[in-house]
């Protein structure tokens, strides 16, 4: 479970949100046109990313561990996903 507090900007807007259920292949995210940052948590399980162009796999990448967040300030369309096991799952929020 996610602990502390939060804040986010009031520089920023929302303008979507996402959730990824399947995760068991390289997975790319839908990004609204207008996004330029990401509030990304994982959920129930650990879940690997990159950002070079390069598909994550299970064992290669980045890892977001299990009810922890990512704030990702670049161009969340470079991002790929996968899980590093069965039934992970991601909840991204987008802001402009």
């Amino acid at each position: 479970m996610l602990s502390g507090s939060f804040i986010v900007d009031g520089q920023v807007q929302a303008v979507g949100f996402q959730q990824l259920t399947s995760l068991s292949s390289s997975t790319a995210l839908t990004v609204p046109s207008s996004a330029r940052l990401a509030l990304i948590q994982a959920s129930v399980q650990n879940v690997r990313w990159r950002d070079d162009g390069t598909n994550p796999t299970a064992s290669v990448g980045n890892v977001i561990t299990a009810d922890s967040i990512l704030w990702y300030t670049a161009d969340p369309r470079n991002l790929k996903f996968i899980e590093e096991t069965s039934g992970a799952k991601l909840n991204v929020s987008y802001y402009k």
